[in-house]
């Protein structure tokens, strides 16, 4: 006796909405990612600005390392600083610590394409880009607006370390009534940057001195923009223990 057929099942027709569901949600996925790495990682910056903390020694009475935070743009954006109990000459592990918190600190602030730090045989330098901190062709200081400088100079009361400060400009020559050469434009920068850390900030004048450099030590090439703008620069040179000042 033959089989009977069995009728033909009707074709699912939706289907795609499972293919479907599946790409929204692989989307979905995307762009939490995406999200999640374009948020600064507040815990990470934290324990590295701790880091400098700990380089110091510096300890609570019970001997639990003392907790330092970076705060948020609506506090001033100002790396804490517990009161130490003394200045400490910092050696080159103390200011591999300094260079990590900054570090920390510029990528919390936001104002990583306005400074660069770097560690060099001569110490930490802190380089302030022009356009961050400056007019063209003018040697007055801008209103921090993510306080740098004040961080900066919380560091330097915190160390005895002797620091320069280096103005530098591109190769490009200016002759002002204010600023005849390269020379004085960069030497009016460095002061003015001195005069805020000791004037408003508080730094020990005994240790910081401000010098102008002019065009004669880029560290690009002025033959590009992108060079000029680099050369265009205050560094803050905390000077290492082996460095004369």
């Amino acid at each position: 006796m033959a089989r009977k057929k069995e009728p033909e099942k009707e074709a699912n027709h939706e289907r795609w909405l499972v293919s479907y569901g599946d790409l929204l949600t692989l989307l979905f996925a995307v762009f939490v990612t995406l999200y999640a790495m374009s948020q600064a990682d507040v815990k990470k910056a934290e324990e590295a600005a701790a880091s400098m903390r700990q380089a110091f020694g510096i300890t609570s009475p019970k001997g639990a390392a003392v907790k330092t935070s970076v705060i948020g743009a609506g506090e001033a954006g100002v790396l804490q600083l517990p009161p130490a109990g003394g200045r400490k000459l910092a050696n080159e592990d103390d200011l591999r610590g300094i260079k990590a918190s900054l570090d920390a600190y510029l990528l919390k602030a936001g104002a990583g394409n306005r400074v660069r730090v770097s560690l060099t045989r001569r110490g930490l330098v802190v380089s302030l880009k022009e356009a961050g901190f400056f007019d063209s062709g003018s040697a007055v200081l801008k209103q921090d607006p993510s306080e740098v400088l004040a961080t900066i100079a919380s560091i330097l009361k915190e160390t005895s370390n002797d620091c320069r400060v280096e103005g530098h400009t591109d190769d490009l020559p200016i002759a002002t009534p204010a600023f005849p050469s390269n020379w004085d434009l960069s030497s009016a920068r460095a002061t003015n940057v001195v005069k805020r850390l000791t004037g408003q900030y508080g730094v020990d004048p005994r240790s910081v001195s401000a010098t102008g450099y002019g065009q004669y030590q880029p560290m690009a090439d002025n033959a590009t923009g992108e060079g000029r703008a680099q050369n265009r620069r205050v560094d803050i040179v905390i000077l290492s223990p082996t460095t004369p000042r």
